[in-house]
């Protein structure tokens, strides 16, 4: 794993969206990540309902989801707006 990459534990639900929101640091510059409902259900392995199971979920599929966030970010596969998605 890169130490460059930092992800703080910090995560918000989208409703609107239908994803979670999450920071990552690279070398001092915070990068908005995202991740879909669908792509962390598929994750998760359980449908999910409400802002509360979407965010457990989250938090038991982390280490996998900042493992490829990092790789989308070395890649610098990002998005029109800076963001880094996986959907």
């Amino acid at each position: 794993m890169n130490q460059s990459v930092l992800f703080p534990d910090l995560q918000d639900w989208d409703d609107t969206k239908q994803q979670v929101i999450f920071p990552a640091q690279v070398q001092g510059v915070n990068i908005q990540c995202r991740i879909s409902l669908s792509r962390l259900t598929k994750l998760h392995g359980e449908e999910l309902t409400g802002e509360a199971e979407v965010l457990a979920a989250f938090e038991a599929c982390r280490f996998d989801i900042e493992d490829y966030i990092e790789e989308l970010i070395e890649q610098e596969m990002f998005d029109e707006d800076g963001a880094v998605s996986w959907r």
